[in-house]
This record gives C-alpha cells, structure tokens and sequence, in this order.
C-alpha cells in the first residue's frame, strides 16, 4: 500500500528510513536472535543501544558538560507535576501561558506552590507568544517553546535575569538550534520529533537536581533516576531503541542546524501560498508562527470540513484542527519531507479553485 502524507500533530509520521530499519530488527536484532522488545534492560546487548541513544542525543542537541540527559515515561504530560516537584524548592514559580499546554502545565504547578502567571496570551485566543516579565524570587521560569494547537513558537527566548528557564519542547526539540546552555531543564515528548509516544526526554542541569519535595514520587524524582541512569524501573525500551533510530537518520541528514533549514523551506512554502490565498487564512501572528504546526481556516466551518475529507482522500491525511480551534493544522516535523508539504500546497490552490 502507499505510503499518505501524515500530518499529525502527534503520534506523528517517522521517517522511512526509522520504519524499514525497526521492521528490519522487529524479530532478531542483529545477530542476537531476539527483538529488541524482548530484551531485558539490564542486558549488555540493550545496555549499548541505550548509551548510543543517549550520545547520539548529546551530540546532536551539543548538550554541554554538566547536564544529565534522561530517557523517562509518561510523556510530557508527567513532567508538568514532576517540575514543581523537583524546583519548587521555596514554592514560587514563573509561568508563561503561551497556549494550551503551557496553560494546563501552570494548572498543575499550582497544586505545589504559588504559579505567577508572568505573561499570557490567553484572552487573544493564543495568537501571539507574550511578553514575560521574570520575578527575581521565582525558583524557575516555565515556557512552552511552540504551540502545537495553536501554531506559535518562540522566536527569541526570554531574559530570565539568572532564573533557571525550564522549557516544554515537545513539539519543536531538534527542530532548531538551541543552546542548552540557556536552559536549566528541558523536556520533550517524543510522539512528535524523536520517535514513539510514551518516551519523555529529560534534559536537566545537574546542580538542579537533589532539590525535590520530600513528597515527590519516586519515579518523578529526577535524582533517582539520574541516580539510576534512567533505569530505577523498566524504561521504555522499544521506544528508546526507535528514538535512537531517529537520531541516527538526523545525523545523517546534516544534523540539527541542516534540518533547520529544511524546516524553514518546508514551512515558508505553506505560508507563503497562505498569505495570498484567497480561500484559506493562516491564524497566528505572522511575527510567531510556528514552524511546525501551521495552522489556517477557511472562515465556513463546512468548508474546512469539506477540505479535511477531500484532503484525506488525496492522501494528505490528519489535517483537522485541534477540536478546542477547528480549522486545519498541517504539522510538518522534521519527517515530513519537502514533497509532502508541496503536495499540500497544490491540493490547497486546486481547492480554492474550486471552492473559492
């Protein structure tokens, strides 16, 4: 069968070459005789897939000496308790609320400390990425680096005047250049640019760590499982050895600087043709559109789901919005390719043509 074009926002497309290689290993890694999903995580066979993942990910993102990288469960959604559980150490915290995650990540913080909303974009319908305005008392500042729901991003990261920056970016990680160094943790699903849902990457500076509640869960509590190099319990293995499949296919690719570039065509296609059409509109603030989640309407509700179905049918799958907006939202990860996005847009002009 044909591969589609998948534009989800998450569980997302995995580049083919990822998908051939896991159906290659599925029922005997190597030359083990067994599947990786088969193997105990204490084995020196899983052991070497598990440091590669982690190097290949250090090298990628040029994690500096000084930060621990942790392959976790439970998503980013856990990390929204985990954070204050392990930073609230004078329970007070910054939060931008830039879009629906960020919101529901400083809902969550509040059931620890004290949350300071220092900046927000909420009653504008999340079009924009605010202003922030940093307490000097806040024991960290929480961003969302983009806005998968509402298609924004950050263009340029805040000055947290010495506060630890956390930062929630699930949807743009290895996306773009970023220098680590700026941050104090970083967290990611990985559904969406690195591999399989169910896998959380924890980048977390070390002198963070050894700060949590002596309520926090075991299993949330950063120095235990830095402690135990990800491994207090089964981690996610299958998803780990997928990840680091990810990271291989990136590194060939040029890295993360190439990628970026590519992520920059593939988006500037579809704005492009957006902001001349006739038919569709994009919905972000041109000045902090998102690179990977390119949301647009036509203003007729029928007619976008006119649109979602005939798009469908021409293999261009997973265009819905998000059901909190509407509208369409084309999420073009770092494996989408080029063609994909071209396809869209050619679809999008016959569309108007006919619709408009």
């Amino acid at each position: 069968m044909k591969r589609v074009y998948n534009f989800s926002p998450g569980p997302s497309m995995l580049a083919l070459p990822v998908l051939e290689q896991v159906q290659k290993d599925l029922v005997s890694y190597g030359d083990t005789g067994m599947s990786v999903m088969e193997m105990s995580h204490r084995s020196k066979m899983y052991q070497a897939i598990f440091d590669e993942a982690v190097a290949l990910l250090r090298k990628l993102m040029d994690v500096p000496d000084g930060y621990k990288v942790l392959f976790l469960q439970g998503g980013a959604t856990q990390q929204f308790s985990a954070v204050p559980l392990n930073l609230m150490q004078h329970g007070r915290a910054d939060y931008v609320d830039s879009g629906n995650f960020a919101h529901l990540a400083s809902v969550e913080a509040q059931r620890y400390g004290e949350v300071r909303i220092a900046g927000t974009s909420r009653a504008d319908g999340y079009t924009y990425v605010p202003d922030v305005d940093v307490s000097p008392e806040a024991d960290y500042v929480h961003i969302t680096t983009n806005n998968t729901i509402y298609g924004t991003r950050y263009t340029q990261l805040p000055d947290t005047k010495g506060v630890p920056l956390v930062a929630d970016m699930s949807s743009n990680i290895l996306s773009e250049v970023y220098d680590v160094a700026r941050f104090g943790v970083i967290y990611a699903g990985a559904q969406k640019n690195i591999g399989p849902a169910g896998l959380c990457v924890l980048i977390v500076r070390e002198d963070l760590l050894g700060r949590a509640n002596p309520l926090c869960p075991k299993l949330l509590n950063w120095q235990v499982q830095a402690d135990a190099d990800s491994m207090y319990n089964t981690p996610n293995t299958f998803a780990i050895y997928v990840a680091k499949l990810g990271f291989e296919w990136l590194l060939a690719q040029g890295g993360v600087s190439a990628i970026e570039r590519v992520n920059v065509e593939k988006a500037q296609l579809l704005y492009d043709f957006l902001d001349e059409s006739r038919l569709f509109k994009p919905t972000a603030q041109r000045a902090f559109r998102s690179r990977m989640n390119v949301t647009f309407v036509t203003g007729d509700a029928d007619k976008d789901a006119q649109f979602v179905k005939e798009a469908t049918a021409a293999g261009l799958v997973n265009l819905k919005g998000h059901r909190s907006v509407g509208g369409m939202r084309a999420s073009i990860y770092n494996a989408m390719p080029v063609e994909g996005v071209r396809a869209l847009v050619d679809f999008m002009k016959r569309f108007e043509a006919q619709n408009a």
